[in-house]
Order: C-alpha cells, then structure tokens, then sequence
C-alpha cells in the first residue's frame, strides 16, 4: 500500500517529559510500557504489513483511568492510538507517528447476564470468545461470531462494526449493541448503558460510536443484545459449479429454511491452500477440486436437518455434498472455511481488500477480480472467500510485489462502479482513507468532518483513520 502508514522502528520516538511518572501514577509503573521490547507486539497489526513506533503503551484497568489517562495525553497533546486485541486489517489500530497506545486489554470485566431484558454489559477489552462462554451459561449466545473469536475484542468489534458468519439472520454488530460508555479525549465520560429498548431522547450517540474506529471516543463498556442458544446445528458443505449458482442455491435455502444461520464462500484455489496448510482431507466422497464450496449452517431449538435436506432436495445443481451434526464433524467442515486467513497469512503478507457489492452484481464481480487481479500482477495469487448472503468478499492477493496501490485502486473502484462499498467489515483504517470518497458523497465527508470536530477538536485520537488529511 502506498500509504504512508509507517515509520521506521530505529527512529523511536520519546514521550515528553513528565507523562511516563503522570502514566504510572494513574495505572501503576508495571502497565506503562516504553521499553522496545516490550511495546514491540503492540507496534505491528495482525497482517504484518502495517507498523509504527510507539514511545509508550498504557495499560488503564477501569473507565476511571482511561480518562485520567486520556487527560494526561491531551495535557501534553499526544494523539493517542486506542488497541483491542489488534486483529485489525487496515492498520487503525497501530501506531504510525510515535502516537500513545492505550491498550484494553484489561478493561475485561463480565457483569452478569440480565436474564429479564436478555442483554449483557462487558469491558470492552473482553474477547469474544470471553463472552461467549460467559453469555452461554445463562442459557444465551452473542449473534455476531468471528473466525478470530480468541483475540478479537468486544470493542474492537464494535469500533469497526463487525459482522462475521451471522450476519444474514442477526446483522452486524450494530445490531447487537443497546448501549455503550466511552471516553472523550478530553476525559469526559459518556455513558448510555441503560439497554432501553425504547428511547426517542434525540440522537443516537451509541449507535454514532459504532463503526467510528476509535477516533470520536476510546469505548470501554459495551451493552449487548443476547440472541438463545441454539440446541441443535447442522452444517452442510456443498460443492457447486459457480458462484451464480451458490447464489441460486441459496436463494432456494433462503426462502424455505427460517433456521439458516451462516452460508459462506470458498474457491478451489483458497480450499487448496487450506488443505496443504492444515493438512486437510478433502470433505467429499471424493477428492475432486470443485471450483466452489458453499458451507450452510442451520440452528434452531430442534433438529434443523431434514428443513435443510428437503431444501437442498429441489436443487439440481449440486456436485457433491457433506453434512454434519455432531459437535466435532461440524468443526471440522467449518476448518476449510475458517483456515483461509491462517493459510494465506502463512504463504505470505497478502493485500487484503474486505468489500461488498450488491448480490445480483456477485458474479460478475468475482470475475472482474479475477480479471483485474491478472492485469495487473501477472504473477500475484488470488484467493477469494466470504460471506455470500451479505456480497461480502474477503479479497486477498499474494506476491503483487510492488503493484499493491495498482491492485487496490483497480479493485475499489470496481466496488464503486457496482454500487458496493469498499468495507464490509474491518473498516476503513488507514489503508482505505484515500479512497473512502468512491462511495462516499462530499456531503457525507462533511458531516463526518464535523462530527470528528465536535468530539475531538484537538485531532488527538486515532489521528489518519477514516480521513486522508485532518479534519481538524
């Protein structure tokens, strides 16, 4: 990507003098972070190709000492990064000009499921997998469920509005949050954690902080909607021709099978790459290398089967298919899904595009990449997977060498002419700002200016996210 995201870790910069003793005198010297060994992990996101240096990382344990450290960076006028479990794709989450890194890790409190309005508040430092566990004992379940489910955090996901293998029956995060407490970067804490299911009290400043990538407020409680937990599942994976008809047979299974949970797209080059990682079988009664695998998950309070069958029964267009309904064998259809991003991660630092286009444009997009990606990188690999129900493409291309910039200007721009958008999911970052205009109008850009103005007037968080110069 050209741009310009890093900075080289030999020129590291120092914090002023006087905010390290401030720091440590509000979360204690053991979670103030300046040694390079030590802020080393924090300096680089997920995918390696974003990285910056840092004079320091805090570590605030409660909403009170993130805002007494927010007060002491701004008293020194040092931007300040906030960072959850630093799974992000677009580098918004490390720093890039020797910016404070706040760190959630441990705002992880779990308060106890409220059984009556059937809703949680969590830390947003919590992992989703965190809260998973604690939401299933009381008998619910979170509606948004990410492959990176370990290390993501709760308010990393509502920062950039998450939306993994749910969304057709559950929606994004958006969805599930019913109230949120942030911090301003002055200090001031905002707080709407009620979860009334009703308020016309004027705007909606919960729902404003969803998708805002850490530069309005740092979130460190969030509310949540909680969906039951399913007793029954079944997952079948089903080898298909193209992706006109994955969307056919989907269609089919939309229309009929209230209970369908996930339906997600993979290519014959990304399985390939799965199974040689993994070392995985091939989940068919043969080893055939279908050009497309669709994974359909049902869930429901009984047995979803035999809904799901008699749907797939009335297709003609199946190659080849594979069910499970036992805990273990639905894992181990879910591996040749949810493996691709460690499989293309262990091949190489790929270019990662996540982007949407409306479902009748999904076809002829996917060729148009394809197409685009040969054009312009003769010798790069791609490899394609997603969510089909949302148009949802994880694009991910492998030794582009120097022709990234070209890649993504191509790609994005294809997104734009089919009405898509350029983030699906992981949001816009750093890596996409310049380009957020392609499906964004002037009036849009705006507003959102001065939104960033009215929140954080000094430009002190998460400085280059969302906006390609600052709106300040």
């Amino acid at each position: 990507m050209s741009v310009p995201v890093t900075a080289t870790l030999d020129a590291r910069p120092s914090a002023p003098k006087g905010l390290l003793a401030q720091l440590a005198s509000i979360v204690g010297g053991y979670h103030v972070l300046s040694d390079p060994d030590l802020t080393a992990g924090h300096e680089v996101d997920w995918t390696g190709r974003f990285t910056g240096p840092t004079p320091v990382v805090v570590r605030p344990r409660n909403p009170h000492e993130v805002a007494a450290v927010l007060r002491a960076c701004a008293q020194y006028r040092v931007p300040v990064i906030p960072q959850g479990g630093n799974t992000g794709l677009v580098g918004g989450g490390v720093p890039r000009q020797g910016e404070a890194v706040l760190s959630t890790t441990r705002l992880t409190d779990l308060e106890p499921v409220d059984r009556l309005s059937g809703q949680v508040t969590v830390g947003a430092g919590a992992t989703l997998a965190a809260v998973q566990r604690h939401v299933r004992e009381a008998g619910y379940d979170i509606a948004v469920d990410l492959a990176a489910r370990d290390s993501a955090t709760i308010g990393g996901m509502v920062a950039t509005n998450a939306g993994g293998l749910r969304v057709l029956r559950w929606g994004p995060m958006r969805s599930q949050v019913v109230g949120v407490e942030a911090v301003l970067a002055d200090g001031r804490v905002m707080n709407r954690l009620s979860g009334l299911p009703k308020d016309s009290s004027g705007y909606d400043l919960t729902q404003l902080l969803v998708g805002s990538e850490g530069t309005l407020a740092v979130i460190t409680r969030v509310r949540l909607r909680l969906i039951p937990l399913f007793t029954d599942r079944v997952t079948v994976l089903l080898a298909l021709q193209d992706t006109a008809t994955a969307l056919r047979v989907l269609a089919l299974v939309r229309g009929s099978v209230p209970s369908l949970d996930s339906a997600e797209i993979t290519y014959a080059d990304g399985v390939a790459l799965v199974h040689k990682h993994l070392r995985l079988p091939s989940p068919f009664r043969t080893p055939t290398p279908y050009p497309v695998h669709l994974l359909l998950e049902c869930a429901a309070q009984r047995d979803p089967a035999d809904d799901l069958i008699e749907a797939l029964e009335r297709s003609p267009d199946l190659l080849d298919s594979a069910i499970a309904t036992d805990e273990p064998s639905r894992r181990a259809l879910w591996a040749h899904r949810e493996g691709h991003t460690d499989a293309v991660n262990a091949a190489g630092v790929p270019l990662k595009l996540d982007v949407a286009v409306p479902l009748e444009e999904l076809a002829a997009f996917e060729q148009e990449v394809r197409g685009l990606t040969v054009r312009h990188a003769p010798g790069a690999r791609l490899v394609l997977f997603g969510h089909l129900a949302e148009g949802n493409y994880h694009v991910n291309i492998l030794d582009a060498g120097d022709r990234d910039e070209e890649l993504s200007e191509a790609v994005l721009r294809a997104v734009a002419r089919r009405g898509g958008t350029i983030s699906a999911e992981h949001g816009i970052g750093v890596a996409k700002a310049r380009w957020l205009s392609l499906t964004r109008a002037a009036v849009d850009l705006d507003l959102a200016a001065v939104t960033k103005r009215a929140w954080d007037p000094e430009a002190l968080l998460n400085p280059g996210v969302l906006f390609s110069a600052d709106p300040a």
